[in-house]
């Protein structure tokens, strides 16, 4: 692969993300010989102008981690240039044509995905879109399965299906890959991992940040689509999927479909049950006063801000067993976590006087704000106590029993494995059309749902875990939400 094309090289996930990536990419060697670094953005900078940008922020982002050096920054420098285009205009992208030239390049598009469709259409005449081309497209794509469809058309119409990779960063992180290693590499998770031995799984992605100035993308999309329509439903395929018969990236996203199709529809009867719409009102946030969504934007609004839902995967595996999934703006914590909660031992022979309780098995796989898998276990309390006495040990399988036994790696921009991944053409952890398409067709059910059962947002306060109805839809079954000290 000849060039990597940043469209849309000035923008905010270009600077905030990709340049990053790439900067640490070539600090620890791993970015291919010869690749050329491409920016083309709107903005009629020069070559020396946007270098001096990329630098700024590359090199706040690797003083953070400790990771600046002036030869790996000299060696980046090298690959870089730019160009300021139209990428909508065939014309306009004929002298990228040229500094690409005939050896192939991957062009990600880092752009609003309404643009899309007049991009890969405008490279295709401009001969961007070849047999060695490659194109990554930032998810979500579109608003609902129509408006998807009408993009992915466009793009099929310029790239074959192997030529397209859909991104979604999640997929990226070191956990959500190690999650693939813990149930396919190990005897002692796998033949557990089913309705037999598993009561229950959560799924939280927790922000206490608000809308903010984005309100205008936000409003048009809400939780609902923004969160849940891609990341979440992703790591519940990752769960919930069957063992591929290897790693090849179709034996993978095969197994993802299956579990997409096996989603139980959410019905008009059942959305108010089994779904929770929220929206914050003013509240406080990490000690300071923060406004109402609808401040925010300027007038009351009906867009959801947090949504919790409850999901049944209707198959042998997973009959019986709830997913639950709630994600939100405005919430205490900024957190990401996956919760496989096992069932009780069937019997306990510790429940005569203080030996303390049995408490369930636990796996919580953690995303953010730190990356790790940790299990908690039931396990003698050390002394010389002549009556067995129990307590709880959180293992972690990351980085050793409560971090302590090895010294964790830097953490990873999960973009730095994407971009590798995707220049090297191998489409694992990225989104198949089929996989998008299955994706929104459950998210359109819930939202065409909401709104035949009239279903509004309810209002939760700022710093809070969304309406109590979110609680409600476990404890009306004998479940809780995790929280940090369990």
């Amino acid at each position: 692969m000849a060039a990597l094309v940043l469209f849309g090289g000035g923008g905010d996930l270009a600077m905030r993300m990709l340049l990053p990536s790439l900067y640490f990419l070539e600090h620890d060697g791993l970015l291919p010989d010869g690749l050329k670094i491409i920016g083309a953005a709107r903005s009629d900078d020069s070559r020396d102008a946007y270098v001096a940008k990329v630098r700024a922020a590359v090199q706040a982002r690797a003083k953070s981690d400790d990771a600046w050096d002036e030869a790996s920054w000299g060696r980046l420098e090298a690959r870089l240039d730019y160009l300021a285009v139209d990428a909508t205009s065939a014309d306009s992208l004929k002298p990228l044509k040229a500094k690409v030239g005939d050896g192939g390049a991957t062009s990600f598009l880092a752009v609003s995905p309404s643009l899309y469709a007049r991009i890969v259409t405008a490279m295709k005449a401009a001969g961007l879109a070849g047999p060695n081309d490659r194109v990554v497209l930032e998810k979500p794509v579109g608003r609902d399965l129509e408006s998807f469809r009408q993009i992915d058309d466009a793009v099929s119409h310029a790239f074959s299906e192997q030529q397209v990779f859909r991104i979604d960063h999640y997929l990226g992180k070191e956990t959500v890959q190690n999650l693939i290693a813990l149930r396919f590499g190990n005897t002692i998770f796998e033949p557990l991992w089913n309705n037999l031995t598993i009561d229950h799984v959560e799924i939280t992605v927790g922000e206490t940040v608000g809308v903010g100035d984005r309100w205008p993308y936000y409003d048009e999309y809400g939780a609902l689509r923004d969160m849940l329509q891609n990341h979440m439903l992703q790591l519940l395929c990752l769960v919930a999927m069957e063992p591929p018969s290897d790693l090849d990236p179709d034996s993978v996203r095969n197994e993802k479909v299956k579990v997409l199709r096996s989603l139980r529809p959410i019905t008009l009867e059942d959305v108010e049950r089994v779904t929770v719409r929220g929206q914050y009102g003013a509240g406080v946030v990490d000690g300071k006063p923060v406004e109402s969504y609808a401040a925010e934007r300027g007038q009351a609004s009906d867009t959801e801000t947090f949504v919790a839902i409850r999901a049944d995967i209707d198959n042998w595996r997973w009959a019986g067993v709830p997913f639950f999934m709630r994600t939100g703006k405005r919430l205490p914590e900024k957190r990401t976590e996956i919760v496989i909660q096992f069932k009780p031992v069937p019997h306990s022979i510790f429940d005569r006087g203080d030996r303390g309780q049995v408490r369930d098995n636990r796996l919580v796989i953690e995303l953010q704000p730190e990356e790790d898998i940790s299990l908690t276990v039931m396990n003698k309390r050390p002394g010389l106590d002549q009556r067995m006495q129990l307590q709880p040990i959180k293992m972690s399988l990351s980085w050793g029993v409560d971090g302590k036994t090895a010294a964790a790696p830097r953490r990873r921009i999960a973009y730095e494995r994407l971009l590798l991944d995707a220049m090297a053409g191998d489409s694992t952890l990225f989104v198949r059309r089929d996989e998008a398409e299955q994706a929104w067709k459950w998210v359109d059910e819930v939202s065409e749902a909401w709104t035949g059962a009239h279903i509004k947002p309810l209002p939760y306060a700022a710093g809070t875990w969304g309406p109590q109805a979110a609680d409600l839809l476990l404890s009306r079954t004998g479940r809780a939400w995790n929280t940090n000290d369990a």
